[in-house]
């Protein structure tokens, strides 16, 4: 079976509450039945190195052992990344640098790894930002980049304004409000790009932001993110009820038509049709 081209894009610390209320663009996609929402529950704690790994690997904190920021260290999981490669795809990111530390080298090095191309690593081409507030529009033009020149089968973007404005200001300022606004109006452009390059794509967050200007916690504000999804075999529209976190891992691989790894849930997404019903 041919497989297809994904963009998996992990948008730092949306809350769900506010993408459904500031992302009118993604909206618009749902209203017009190209693409899918849903509600995630993300793993605990609600921290970004272990959620980047939850995502990437399909498992919790307690199984992939990335449980706390502070956790320096290549992943000892198969990622989507590292299946891609067995399966003979390609790989990039424009990402944050926490994700080469966890796919390509650890400890990171600011001079030497900003840029890493035609690696033999399992992320063949990334473009790592080490500044939280690094422009997301710097962050997709790198993905641009890499979609254009590299061509890979799956591309993972991460870009982090949404969560430095939601530290510095609260996920109730306005501040927070208007990034998220920002960070809709980029995919306006982004995804059609995604799109005429046959890509398919989803739109997720690792964890969520609270009214104290923080998260790791349990609540909802911390925990409830959304997740959007173009593709074709997965039915459009609205998606009620709480999906947990351990679901994208294996639906990347559904998407790019691999096995998911035997550490990864049964897929079990409403409204995701097998292959051979597309």
């Amino acid at each position: 079976m041919q497989n297809k081209k994904l963009v998996l894009i992990v948008i730092d610390a949306l809350r769900f509450d506010t993408a459904c209320s500031h992302m009118g663009f993604l909206h618009h996609l749902v209203e017009r039945k190209v693409a899918a929402r849903y509600k995630i529950c993300s793993e605990v704690p609600a921290l970004s190195r272990p959620l980047y790994e939850t995502i990437l690997t399909g498992t919790p904190p307690i199984v992939h052992g990335v449980t706390s920021n502070m956790t320096v260290r290549l992943s000892t999981q198969q990622s989507v990344f590292h299946v891609a490669k067995e399966h003979g795809l390609t790989t990039a990111a424009s990402a944050y640098y926490w994700v080469s530390e966890l796919y390509n080298r650890a400890p990171f090095n600011h001079m030497a790894d900003r840029i890493q191309l035609e690696t033999s690593l399992p992320i063949d081409n990334g473009l790592f930002y080490f500044e939280d507030h690094y422009p997301d529009s710097h962050v997709f033009a790198d993905a641009a980049w890499l979609m254009d020149e590299k061509q890979p089968d799956f591309l993972y973007i991460h870009p982090m304004n949404v969560d430095d404005d939601g530290h510095k200001f609260t996920a109730d300022s306005a501040q927070y409000r208007n990034r998220v606004l920002a960070m809709d109006a980029l995919l306006s452009l982004f995804i059609p790009k995604c799109m005429a390059q046959g890509y398919e794509v989803i739109v997720t967050a690792d964890h969520g932001m609270t009214s104290d200007g923080n998260h790791g916690g349990t609540t909802d504000e911390d925990r409830y993110v959304p997740l959007f999804v173009i593709a074709d075999s997965v039915k459009a529209g609205i998606n009620e009820g709480v999906v947990s976190q351990l679901q994208i891992a294996p639906l990347c691989c559904h998407l790019l038509n691999m096995e998911p790894t035997d550490e990864m849930v049964p897929l079990l997404l409403e409204g995701v049709y097998a292959a051979k019903e597309v």
